[in-house]
Order: structure tokens, then C-alpha cells, then sequence
């Protein structure tokens, strides 16, 4: 399925029932990173997936920002009159779910994000390195944008009003102390600090990040 949002036309798939859930990937992915998790999250929310721009079969070769990806997702939300969805994001998904949060804080219902970074400074150095050398050796827009942006500040993050969930591996490209950043500086935030796992190790063709979606949301335990 499409939806024209006119900044792009968006690619994503729907399936479930339930609460709206709206899923974000990463950097150079697509809707299909979530695969085994979709049969888990669909018995307990109506899953939206959707294809970044500049992504899977989503619009190419148009200007790429995290504030556009953001901005892309509350087209999507305005226009498919979804109401009050929770919105998770992982890695460049996870950024733009913290922009949704602070620039549309009444669209949503609740957000969260795995390994997501306030600023290029939030990566860890070989990483980071890795991500300055592409940027000026590669043509790849998404290099460019991580090796430079977001500029996200505490003050931004204060403003998100929302319950947020707040993850990271024990072993994330993300230094810890940004991720702790983000939890402290979000009012209503919960903090995992996941023990033994990477940047996408839990989520990228697992069915960790379902389970742990569900107990947040959807659970006698849940957060919000």
C-alpha cells in the first residue's frame, strides 16, 4: 500500500487489530527487518510499517533530513486519520520518533526507540569515524545525515509529553550515556539498558522487540 503524504509517497504495510502501533526502521532498511515480529504484535495492536523515505519502496531520491522523516510520519498519521498512535522507532526510526514527539506532541499516544542519539557525538568514535569517512567519500545521503545530524536538545526532549520507552544494547553503537540522556531529559520515561545485545540484535528479524512492546504497552505492567 501508498500513501502520498505530497513530500513523499510512502510505501507500508497494515495488518492486526487493536491499538495503533506505527514501526519505523533504520538506516539503508525496510519494513521487512520487523517480519518475525509483525505475527506477535498484530494479536495485540493494528501495526502499521511503513518505508522511510529514500528507503524500500518508498519515494528515492528526494532530500533527506531526520526532521523530514519525522514530518513524513504525521502526514502519514493526519492522513490515514490514525488516532493517537504509539510510534517505535529503531535507530534513525528512534530519532524520528523523539522529533514526533517534541513537534506534534498531540498526535501520538506514546513513543519509543531503540538506539537512538541526541547528535553524530552520541556515536561511538569508530562508528561515528566510520560515518564522517562515508560522508565524504560516498554519495549515499544517509551516510551524510548520520555523519551530521540530529541536533536534538534536552530542552527538545523536555518538551515530549507522552510516555516513551527508552532502549539501547548493552553493546550499542550508541554510547550508553546518550541513551541515559535521552530517559533523564523525557518526563515520563522508562530506561532499558538491554544486557548482552547490540544495536539491532533484538530487533532486526527477532521477536525480542515484540515482546518487549507488548509488555509495555499492552500489558498489566504497561507504562502507559
Amino acid at each position: 500500500m501508498f500513501c502520498d503524504t505530497t513530500k513523499a509517497k510512502l510505501h507500508y504495510e497494515v495488518s492486526g487489530s487493536g491499538a495503533p502501533l506505527i514501526m519505523l526502521h533504520g538506516s539503508g532498511e525496510d519494513i521487512s527487518i520487523f517480519d518475525r515480529a509483525v505475527p506477535l504484535l498484530e494479536k495485540h495492536f493494528t501495526v502499521y510499517r511503513i518505508d522511510s523515505r529514500c528507503h524500500g519502496q518508498s519515494t528515492m531520491n528526494v532530500p533527506l533530513h531526520y526532521e523530514l522523516i519525522a514530518d513524513d510520519v504525521y502526514g502519514f498519521i493526519v492522513l490515514n486519520r490514525i488516532e493517537k498512535p504509539i510510534v517505535y522507532g529503531f535507530s534513525d526510526g528512534g530519532i524520528a520518533a523523539l522529533m514526533l514527539a517534541y513537534t506534534h506532541p498531540d498526535a501520538v499516544r506514546a513513543i519509543a526507540a531503540s538506539g537512538a542519539n541526541t547528535n553524530p557525538k552520541g556515536l561511538k568514535p569508530l562508528y561515528r569515524f566510520g560515518y564522517r569517512k562515508l560522508a565524504v567519500f560516498s554519495p549515499d545521503p544517509k551516510a551524510r545525515m548520520i555523519a551530521t545530524e540530529p541536533n536534538i536538545t534536552a530542552a527538545d526532549l523536555a518538551r515530549i509529553t507522552v510516555p516513551a520507552l527508552i532502549m539501547a544494547g548493552e553493546k550499542d553503537m550508541i554510547k550508553e550515556e546518550d541513551t541515559r540522556l535521552i530517559a533523564s531529559s523525557i518526563p515520563r520515561s522508562k530506561l532499558m539498558i538491554l544486557p548482552g545485545e547490540d544495536h539491532g540484535s533484538y530487533i532486526v528479524g527477532s521477536e525480542k522487540i515484540a515482546r518487549l512492546l507488548i509488555e509495555a504497552f499492552d500489558s498489566d505492567d504497561a507504562i502507559i
